[in-house]
C-alpha cells in the first residue's frame, strides 16, 4: 500500500498540478475557439453569398420585366446569361410569375409547373429571403421581381452549391490540427519549464529542511524566491530559533537542577564524613554538624517542593481550583504569616487597599504568587527597610503592587529573573536559602490565571512588581 502511494505521489505534487493547469488553460480555449470559428465562418460565408446573390438578382430584375420574359416571351440572350450564372454557382435559377408558375428553369425540369413553397409565396408578397440547406449543401435565395410602377410581378429563385465551403472547412481543420499540435507541444514545454522553475524553490527548502533534520545546519538560508515562501522560511527560522532556545533552556535547567540538588547532598556528605572520621567528637560539634545537616535537608526539601510546584504548573492541562476569593483577606493572612520574618530584620510591611476586591482565582496557587513576592521583598532588603503592598481593581482587573527599598536588581538581570534557578545576587541568595525557583513559580501561576507581571528595579534603590489578573477567570481553549 505504501509503495502504491509512493508510485502515484507525483499526481499529488504541486508541479504536476501546475503543469496540468497550464495545459488545461492553454488547450481548452483553443478547443473551444475551433468550433466557434467554424460556425462563424459558415455564418459569414452564407450571409456574404446571400447578399451577393440578391445584388445579382436585382441586376436582372429590369431586363426580366422590360423584355416581357416574365410574361412568357422568348429571350435567348437572357436565358444564356441566367444559365451561365447557374453554372457558375453550380446551382439552379428559376423565374416565377405572380401566379407561382415557373416561367424559366435552368435545369429545364419544372417549366410550366406551379411552385408551392413558403419562401416563394413570401417572395411574391414582397419579402427577400435566403435559406441554407445543410443536407443538400445549397443556399437558396428568393428575390421579388417588381415593375417600374413598383408592383410585384413574380420572383426569381437562385440556388447556389456550397460544396466549396465544406472543402474550405476541411482545409481549416487541417490547419487547426497542425496549429493544435504545435500549440500543444509549446504548452507542454512551457508547463514543464514553469513547473520546474515553480517547484525549484520548494525543492531547495525541502533539501534545507533535510539538512536541518540531519543537523548539518541550524537554519534555512536566506534566498530570493516567492514572497510567501520567504515569509514561511522566516517564520520557520523563528520557530527553529525558539526550539533551540527551549532546548538550551532545558539543558540548562537539567544542569541547574543537578547542581542545586547535588550541593546540599555534598554538604551533608562532607559533614557526615567529618563526624564518622573523627574520634571522640565533642557533643557541641556533633550538635552543630547535625544542625547543619538538618538545614541542608530543609534546603533540599524546599528545592524539591519548588520543583514539584513548577512541574505541576507546567503540566499541560494543569487544573485550577477556581473559586471567588476575597483578595484583601488573603493578603492580610499572608502578611500575618510572614510578619516574624519581617520583624526579625526590622522590615516595615505596609498594606494599603483602595477597595474590597473579590476575584476568581485558585487560592493555593495565588497564595504562592503573593507569598513569593512579599517574602523576596523582605529577604532582599536592607535592615530597617520597608515593603509596601497595594491592592486595587477596576471593573475588569485586580492590581497588586509589591514595592520595596531593598537591594534592587542589576539592569542586565531584570529580564532573566523569571528564569528557573536564576539569581541576580548569588551570594545573598545562598545566605537566605533561596532556590532560584520562586519567581519562576510566580510567573507560571500568574500565567495560569491569564494575568501578567511586570518588574521595575534599580540597583541599590529597590524593586517594584506589578501584578494584574482578571477578576473573572475565563477558561482557555482545550482546558
Amino acid at each position: 500500500m505504501e509503495n502504491k502511494s509512493k508510485k502515484f505521489s507525483f499526481i499529488r505534487s504541486l508541479g504536476f498540478k501546475s503543469a496540468l493547469v497550464i495545459l488545461v488553460v492553454g488547450i481548452i480555449p483553443f478547443l473551444v475557439c475551433v468550433p466557434i470559428s467554424m460556425r462563424a465562418y459558415e455564418t459569414v460565408t452564407i450571409d456574404n453569398d446571400a447578399s451577393n446573390i440578391i445584388v445579382q438578382a436585382l441586376q436582372y430584375n429590369s431586363e426580366i420585366i422590360t423584355s416581357g420574359y416574365i410574361a412568357g416571351e422568348d429571350n435567348r440572350n437572357l436565358e444564356t446569361k441566367l444559365q451561365s450564372v447557374a453554372e457558375a454557382y453550380q446551382g439552379r435559377i428559376l423565374v416565377i410569375d405572380s401566379s407561382l408558375k415557373v416561367i424559366s428553369d435552368s435545369f429545364q425540369a419544372d417549366e410550366g409547373k406551379t411552385v408551392v413553397w413558403e419562401n416563394v409565396i413570401r417572395a411574391v408578397k414582397g419579402e427577400t429571403l435566403s435559406y441554407y440547406d445543410d443536407d443538400a449543401l445549397y443556399l437558396i435565395v428568393t428575390v421579388p421581381l417588381t415593375n417600374s410602377e413598383g408592383d410585384i410581378v413574380g420572383a426569381i429563385v437562385i440556388n447556389k452549391g456550397m460544396d466549396y465551403m465544406l472543402q474550405n472547412e476541411d482545409k481549416f481543420i487541417s490547419y487547426y490540427l497542425i496549429i493544435m499540435v504545435a500549440l500543444l507541444s509549446f504548452v507542454i514545454f512551457v508547463a514543464v519549464v514553469y513547473s520546474h522553475r515553480c517547484i525549484g524553490p520548494l525543492r531547495k527548502v525541502s533539501e534545507d529542511l533535510d539538512s536541518i533534520s540531519r543537523e548539518y545546519t541550524n537554519e534555512l538560508p536566506e534566498r530570493v524566491s516567492y514572497t510567501e515562501l520567504e515569509s514561511i522560511e522566516e517564520q520557520f527560522n523563528q520557530v527553529l530559533s525558539k526550539l533551540h532556545s527551549i532546548d538550551e533552556s532545558r539543558q540548562e535547567f537539567v544542569s541547574n537542577v543537578s547542581h542545586e540538588l547535588k550541593t546540599p547532598l555534598t554538604s551533608m556528605k562532607v559533614l557526615a564524613d567529618s563526624l564518622n572520621g573523627s574520634e571522640d567528637v565533642p557533643l557541641e560539634m556533633y550538635k552543630e554538624f547535625m544542625s547543619d545537616i538538618g538545614d541542608e535537608i530543609d534546603r533540599e526539601t524546599k528545592i524539591i517542593n519548588d520543583l514539584l510546584s513548577l512541574v505541576r504548573m507546567d503540566k499541560t492541562g494543569a487544573a485550577l481550583n477556581i473559586s471567588a476569593v476575597n483578595i484583601n483577606e488573603l493578603i492580610e493572612h499572608i502578611l500575618k504569616r510572614l510578619s516574624p520574618i519581617a520583624e526579625k530584620s526590622d522590615i516595615e510591611v505596609v498594606f494599603e487597599s483602595f477597595r474590597p476586591v473579590v476575584a476568581e482565582v485558585d487560592e493555593v496557587k495565588f497564595t504562592l504568587v503573593v507569598t513569593n513576592l512579599v517574602e523576596n521583598a523582605i529577604k532582599y532588603n536592607n535592615p530597617d527597610g520597608w515593603v509596601h503592598i497595594t491592592l486595587n481593581s477596576d471593573h475588569q482587573f485586580c492590581y497588586i503592587k509589591v514595592e520595596d527599598n531593598g537591594l534592587g536588581i542589576p539592569e542586565e538581570s531584570v529580564e532573566h529573573i523569571f528564569e528557573r534557578f536564576y539569581r541576580a545576587d548569588k551570594s545573598h541568595s545562598r545566605e537566605i536559602g533561596g532556590t532560584g525557583l520562586g519567581l519562576a513559580i510566580t510567573k507560571s501561576a500568574i500565567a495560569m490565571h491569564n494575568g501578567e507581571i511586570k518588574v521595575h528595579s534599580k540597583l541599590g534603590e529597590g524593586t517594584t512588581f506589578d501584578v494584574r489578573i482578571p477578576l473573572n477567570y475565563i477558561k482557555k481553549e482545550g482546558e
